[in-house]
């Protein structure tokens, strides 16, 4: 490919110029030196037949070598020029098969702010966010290998330890057996979930809203989980803003995820604050809870698939990692766009949704 584009610009690019200069110059010398050599024998009374015929012998040998020079030197130099305008080119299709294989190491040199070299750049990015993909796939695969691991080793193990009668078919035995069923219930909701927020892109049922009305139905279904922790919920819902346009049930997953996850890690005796303002981008929600702080280095990564910032959490303390990303995309369906910052006190978690 790179040696047919390199030989494609080099007749696109000099033959072209050179034969137009070579007869542009032909017809001008023949031209020109027909009507002076007319004119200066006339002058003298000269017959001009002969000297006129070898002049232009003369000039078209000149003519002919000079072009064949001009057209060798254009050619080397176009073809050292093209060659290292299309390196990047060259460079992209060796690592887009290297990425074909599983490889995204390797980048694009970037030599040009041109054109091309915007592409190698824009390239680079691609090759950025593959790689990352790639890493949260492979993250993504081993977690849910490991969450549905854990229950169900656990549920061989019962059950081989019922039908050996090692173990007593207790209440005891029969509600561990429930709760490891459960949590395979939840993990499979959970996936539910992140593929129906998937799909929330394609359809949305759009209708006005009142933002503080969703919150408020959220808090009373988890008012009996944020009493047995006894965590304290403050709210503060701006009238500017409140009413927006969006997919009720979507919305409402989006919102009941983001109290899910303040509810889990407030600690006991701590408070959550929920609050609506509107900014020039639209409504703003912010969900803050005291007690659990979010590193720098996770903070970035909170809203992908499957990932937990204590990988030692079990799923029962930390979930799966699936409710963050839940809420990004079902806000991001709806043209919006979420954000987290994190200090040693409290964490906040927002969402902004066009007006």
């Amino acid at each position: 490919m790179k040696g047919r584009l390199l030989w494609k610009l080099l007749l696109i690019n000099i033959v072209p110029v050179i034969g137009i200069v070579i007869l542009v110059i032909w017809l001008a010398i023949d031209h020109l030196a027909a009507g002076y050599f007319m004119a200066l024998m006339n002058k003298y009374d000269v017959s001009p037949t002969d000297i006129h015929q070898m002049f232009i012998s003369s000039i078209h040998r000149y003519l002919i070598w000079a072009s064949v020079a001009a057209l060798a030197l254009a050619f080397a130099l176009s073809y050292l020029l093209i060659r290292r305008v299309l390196r990047p080119l060259s460079q992209m299709t060796d690592i887009a098969g290297t990425m074909a294989s599983g490889s995204f190491a390797a980048r694009v040199d970037i030599t040009s702010a041109d054109e091309i070299g915007r592409l190698g750049t824009a390239f680079n990015r691609m090759a950025d966010s593959l790689e990352k993909l790639e890493k949260l796939r492979k993250t993504m695969v081993a977690d849910v290998a490991h969450e549905l691991r854990t229950p169900l080793t656990n549920l061989r193990g019962y059950l081989e330890g019922l039908n050996d009668g090692v173990l007593e078919a207790s209440p005891e035995t029969f509600q561990m057996l429930q709760e490891e069923t459960l949590r395979l219930v939840h993990l499979v909701n959970d996936l539910g979930q992140l593929a129906k927020a998937d799909a929330a892109r394609a359809y949305l049922n759009r209708e006005e809203l009142s933002v503080s009305g969703l919150v408020g139905q959220m808090l009373d279904i988890y008012r009996l989980r944020l009493q047995e922790k006894a965590i304290v919920v403050t709210t503060d819902f701006s009238p500017e803003g409140d009413r927006i346009v969006a997919d009720r049930e979507k919305l409402l997953l989006a919102v009941r995820n983001l109290m899910d996850n303040a509810c889990r890690y407030t600690p006991a005796g701590g408070s959550i604050d929920i609050t609506t303002r509107k900014t020039d981008a639209g409504t703003k929600v912010v969900f803050t809870n005291s007690g659990s702080t979010i590193s720098g280095e996770d903070l970035p990564y909170i809203f992908e698939r499957f990932y937990r910032a204590d990988r030692s959490r079990s799923r029962l303390a930390g979930g799966a990692g699936i409710g963050l990303a839940i809420v990004r995309e079902l806000i991001e369906a709806h043209g919006g766009r979420v954000g987290a910052d994190s200090s040693p006190a409290e964490t906040r978690i927002w969402f902004i949704l066009p007006a």
